[in-house]
């Protein structure tokens, strides 16, 4: 059944603690703007579709990453390792004061160095869901390595099952 003006809503509050209780990685999208400069942000919006092909699914609001996306048609998801809380925190525009991230070009998008897995990806279809867009796109190349990953559960980073980072 289709939400009509009359339907009971869940109150955004509570949605957003309740949806907290669900555990996510954290990545942050990386692409080139159409001037050629990078721009990232952090997500935790991340989804995998389909192995047949490769495809991914993140939720952009409007924004400079979004024009990047769709001005370019392709961006890199980076996922972070557990000591990338300071990574995390610089791309959701809460810098740490830490030096500038250090990227790399692969498959002509830049990656965070680092990162425990990135995939590079190739934007397939955007879909409107109120103020934000999903994008939908295949993966064109990807790579990972065997690390602990950063965990972010309650609204707090965590190093792994039950361990937060913040107190």
């Amino acid at each position: 059944m289709r939400a009509t003006p009359d339907t009971p809503r869940a109150n955004p509050a509570a949605f957003r603690e309740a949806a907290s209780r669900f555990a996510t990685g954290v990545t942050v999208l990386t692409a080139l703007d159409e001037h050629g400069r990078v721009c990232g942000m952090t997500a935790n919006s991340f989804v995998t579709v389909s192995l047949a092909p490769p495809t991914v699914l993140v939720s952009v609001m409007p924004g400079r990453m979004h024009r990047a996306i769709s001005a370019t048609g392709r961006y890199c998801v980076n996922v972070l390792p557990d000591h990338g809380r300071d990574l995390s925190r610089h791309f959701a525009s809460q810098p740490s004061g830490a030096p500038t991230p250090g990227y790399d070009v692969v498959d002509g998008l830049p990656r965070l160095q680092g990162c425990i897995a990135w995939f590079a990806c190739e934007v397939t279809r955007h879909v409107d869901v109120s103020d934000h867009t999903l994008i939908i796109a295949e993966v064109s190349a990807c790579d990972h390595r065997d690390s602990t990953p950063l965990v972010f559960f309650s609204s707090r980073y965590h190093l792994g099952p039950g361990v937060p980072v913040d107190r």
